[in-house]
């Protein structure tokens, strides 16, 4: 059980990905090889088989486009993977968090209603990995400013989820 929900890639969202993505480019969909490319559509490992792509994908630039923010500097675009074709989303059955594995290193990036990063902090993700996720998220929803958090890889900086203030 995790104290947030971890929001995937909006359907909308990832239908327009799947002609163009955020940098302009069009879609090259594959077959993946091996499995465990961290697919954002369904938050979790693509298995091998599947027909899946890499894309960029500027989420703040959309919750932006949304919510009437202005992020400016802060809006930002990276690779994601998403499946190729339209997928169920998240298992609902799903406990934990997505991406999560004790010892990988994460980012937690706040954002207030403008859209501009009002802090931030490093998660070494811990053995009980809900746990860690849990306080870090609270620390970052403690300030009444944060809107949403965006969870990001260390090594890469790539989008993994985000969360939303109720």
């Amino acid at each position: 059980m995790t104290g947030y929900e971890p929001r995937p890639i909006d359907p909308a969202a990832l239908g327009e990905l799947r002609a163009t993505d955020d940098a302009g480019r069009p879609c090259r969909p594959f077959t993946a090889d091996e499995g465990g490319h961290p697919l954002r559509c369904c938050l979790r490992g693509n298995e091998p088989g599947e027909r899946i792509a890499l894309v960029s994908y500027a989420p703040l630039r959309r919750w932006a486009a949304a919510t009437g923010a202005s992020p400016g500097a802060y809006d930002e675009q990276g690779p994601v993977f998403i499946h190729a074709e339209a997928c169920a989303g998240p298992d609902p059955e799903r406990e934990g968090y997505p991406f999560s594995r004790p010892g990988a290193l994460r980012t937690v990036r706040r954002y207030d209603a403008h859209g501009r990063i009002v802090g931030g902090r490093l998660l070494e993700i811990p053995a009980e990995e809900a746990k860690g996720f849990d306080a870090a998220l609270d620390e970052a929803f403690a300030d009444p400013e944060v809107a949403l958090a965006q969870v990001r890889a260390v090594e890469y900086g790539c989008f993994h989820f985000e969360v939303r203030r109720d």
